[in-house]
């Protein structure tokens, strides 16, 4: 089976991706690689970090990779946090003080309207190609479910009454922006062969 190195230390995405991409490559962590830098992911977009990822690993270990940044985009919020969802609570937070964070931030807001935005950048063969994945949905006013991972207990995407917390990990990889911009992903890949 071919191999491709999904650059990220979160082993919750690594678990998702490699449960979605399963038939088709083995999917290599950073670990897997022996890359145990910290790569700094300081661009103002989510595109741009998901290529710093790629880019540093494909030029340090000269491989085929792939990165993805996801951001949760609240239209109440005018949009964050976005780029900084993982750190809107502060450098070294945790998903709940995230989660805590955004319930205090949405406390009184009629407008709960939100969106999941994911984009993978891959490095393939010498050339790069992004792919973009987004499930909308809202931020409900108190947690729900024990799934998943992040913003999940809070976000119900629109036509569901279930938040990704709720969802089995087959129910959330069919419809999340992860799941989304990944099959286009592997849409690309099998068309290559």
């Amino acid at each position: 089976m071919k191999q491709i190195v999904f650059a990220t230390n979160n082993k919750n995405k690594l678990r998702e991706i490699r449960e979605i991409m399963s038939d088709l490559y083995e999917v290599l962590s950073l670990d897997d690689i022996g890359c145990h830098e910290e790569i700094v992911e300081d661009a103002e977009t989510i595109e741009g970090n998901a290529k710093i990822k790629a880019d540093f690993v494909t030029n340090k270990y000269h491989v085929d990779c792939f990165a993805d940044d996801t951001g949760l985009e609240v239209e109440a919020l005018n949009g964050a946090p976005g780029v900084y969802s993982a750190r809107y609570a502060g450098e070294h937070c945790s998903y709940q003080d995230n989660v805590n964070k955004m319930l205090n931030a949405m406390r009184g807001k009629t407008n709960r309207k939100a969106a999941f935005r994911t984009v993978i950048a891959l490095n393939l063969g010498g050339k790069s190609y992004t792919f973009e994945g987004r499930c909308d949905g809202q931020i409900i006013e108190s947690q729900r479910g024990t799934d998943g991972f992040g913003y999940d207990p809070i976000f119900m995407p629109d036509g569901f009454n279930q938040t990704f917390a709720e969802m089995s990990h087959e129910e959330k990889n069919a419809i999340s922006h992860r799941g989304r911009a990944t099959k286009k992903l592997i849409a690309f890949l099998k068309d290559l062969g």
